[in-house]
């Protein structure tokens, strides 16, 4: 399932166009994407919580080359999913 099969189930409990389907399915990403960017959680219930988290810095290997890369510390994307979720899932 994409993006575009979620819009089109969001158009058939709505009942509206699929361009708001569409902007509805976009803005839900786009404010997920934005708390996120100012490092606050999100937390949608029976769903989980997305947050972000510092991966340290580290040496790396290129597999192409075998020589070795620093890579820089970093803040990542995380998801920890609820309860209700990883139930459904079993």
């Amino acid at each position: 399932m994409n993006k575009q099969d979620i819009a089109e189930k969001v158009q058939g409990v709505l009942g509206t166009t699929k361009a708001d389907a569409e902007r509805a399915v976009e803005c839900v990403i786009d404010t997920i994407v934005a708390a996120l960017k100012k490092e606050e959680d999100v937390s949608i219930a029976g769903l989980g919580i997305f947050k972000t988290k510092m991966r340290a810095a580290r040496a790396a290997r290129n597999p192409r080359t075998g020589a070795t890369v620093q890579v820089p510390a970093m803040r990542v994307p995380k998801f920890q999913a609820a309860k209700a979720l990883k139930e459904a899932v079993k």
